[in-house]
């Protein structure tokens, strides 16, 4: 017998356990404006709740959200101040507001949402605004720049090779074009695309670490020659291994003169386009670019977006007719244009964190970071127990602690790094560049101050000396 009342009541009063979670929320926001002398261990409550097995029946959910309050604290936090592995997010507080709200009214926006929809479709047309690129640019929020990437490359598949998404590439041999630092999630795309990686031309690099102009026209030319069909040219703007920005015009002018599909992956360093616009010329010509809104627009992830200067692009490769589906050809739905189907409504972080800061606000937190860039690039170089590779582009310095005496200095970094992240003051990895090791800090978070970027030296200094002297 169905009873009246539903499952999956909560033990206590909705409102309490929101606004138990909400100071749990706060207390997380002050902590992060401040650095963490180091990061704590697991305690014992939480190594014995997480080898428990699956719970049969309800518990109070006042414990459960500190069990889960607890479990976070205990991990590593990307929005810390001094959080410099990889591309970090800040986890911009509006947006973590935006998530809660979002997730609430759980909106799909695959199909046509009303006002949600509509919110997409202005904050792609925002997303766009703040860069630069093509003013009448259609597109979609996405998980991240794997999704995002996968979802240009198979536009450019289509655009190269009509049919394809419904005949396969029928042994037609085919290549793709990028910087020999391209972000893993390209090689993850050409493999799933059905392209293969073995297709994926990695080009040489030039003396700033962006691919050689020439070198990727000799490339195209010698595939068209032998009866390859280009599908696309993924340049980066901003590797993820050095912040390198390949050379764009360059790129563009190639890829419109051979009719090849211009890629750009901008989901770490694009946004900087609004505090350095001289650094990206040419790429508003690409045919697709992504930005990854969790990196250098500080929000929650997860939150990437692809912008197309075509939306028949996307039609092409992604409308499909299914009976369970509603079709309105005179308004697409996003599912004619996505790669994904359940989506969350991810553009309303965008959204809420562009009218509540405003762009010019972003712009100013991003010049903050590059800044501190130029800032550790400035004390290494002037000290005599460090190496510095080269002058950030953007907003990643790879330096390495390389005293007098240290014989094997890769090693000896390789096991700073690690002695770093055990000492918990700042988190910073390695990173190998031209079989070397360096350390790596990238400076994405609105938090850091000049006093956390000068402590990476001293710190970096300190556990390197101690670790000399045995």
């Amino acid at each position: 017998m169905i009873g009246n009342e539903p499952p999956l009541r909560l033990d206590a009063p909705r409102e309490e356990v929101l606004e138990h979670a909400v100071k749990l929320v706060a207390e997380a926001w002050q902590s992060f404006d401040r650095y963490r002398p180091e990061e704590p261990p697991l305690d014992e409550r939480v190594r014995r709740l997480l080898q428990t097995e699956l719970p049969t029946g309800p518990a109070s959910a006042h414990e459960a959200v500190d069990d889960a309050a607890r479990i976070l604290d205990e991990s590593i936090a990307q929005p810390r101040p001094r959080y410099f592995v990889g591309v970090g997010s800040s986890g911009l507080e509006i947006g973590t507001i935006a998530d809660l709200l979002a997730h609430t009214y759980d909106i799909n926006l695959a199909v046509d949402a009303r006002a949600a929809t509509l919110v997409e479709k202005q904050a792609v047309r925002w997303a766009a605004e703040f860069i630069g690129y093509a003013p009448d640019a259609a597109g979609a929020f996405t998980s991240g720049g794997t999704v995002s990437n996968t979802t240009a490359l198979a536009a450019a598949r289509e655009h190269a090779l009509p049919g394809s998404r419904y005949e396969g590439l029928g042994g037609k041999r085919v290549a793709i074009y990028c910087s020999q630092e391209v972000h893993y999630s390209v090689t993850r795309a050409v493999e799933t695309l059905g392209v293969g990686s073995a297709n994926l031309r990695a080009i040489s690099l030039g003396p700033e670490r962006g691919l050689v102009p020439e070198a990727l026209a000799d490339a195209i030319d010698r595939d068209l020659a032998d009866g390859v069909t280009p599908i696309a040219v993924v340049a980066s703007a901003g590797t993820t291994l050095t912040g390198a920005i390949d050379p764009l015009a360059a790129i563009a002018d190639i890829c419109e003169e051979r009719g090849v599909w211009f890629h750009l992956d901008g989901a770490y360093g694009l946004p900087a386009v609004a505090a350095r616009p001289e650094l990206f010329i040419g790429f508003e010509r690409a045919n697709s670019v992504s930005v990854d809104a969790h990196k250098w627009l500080y929000l929650p992830k997860a939150c990437g977006i692809l912008l197309v200067r075509e939306q028949e692009a996307l039609v092409a490769s992604f409308g499909h007719e299914q009976g369970y589906l509603p079709h309105q050809r005179h308004e697409l739905h996003a599912m004619e244009t996505t790669f994904e189907y359940s989506r969350p409504f991810r553009a309303l972080k965008f959204w809420l964190a562009m009218r509540v800061h405003g762009a010019a606000a972003f712009a100013e937190a991003i010049e903050r970071n590059l800044a501190q860039a130029q800032l550790l690039y400035r004390t290494v170089s002037a000290r005599d127990d460090f190496e510095v590779l080269a002058p950030p582009k953007l907003s990643i310095v790879a330096f390495r602690h390389a005293p007098a005496g240290v014989g094997d200095v890769g090693s000896h970094n390789h096991r700073l790094a690690q002695e770093i992240q055990a000492d918990g003051r700042v988190w910073m990895s390695s990173a190998l560049i031209d079989d070397e090791v360096w350390l790596r800090p990238c400076f994405v978070n609105f938090r850091t101050t000049e006093g956390d970027v000068l402590d990476v030296v001293e710190i970096a200094a300190e556990i390197g000396e101690r670790l000399v002297r045995g």
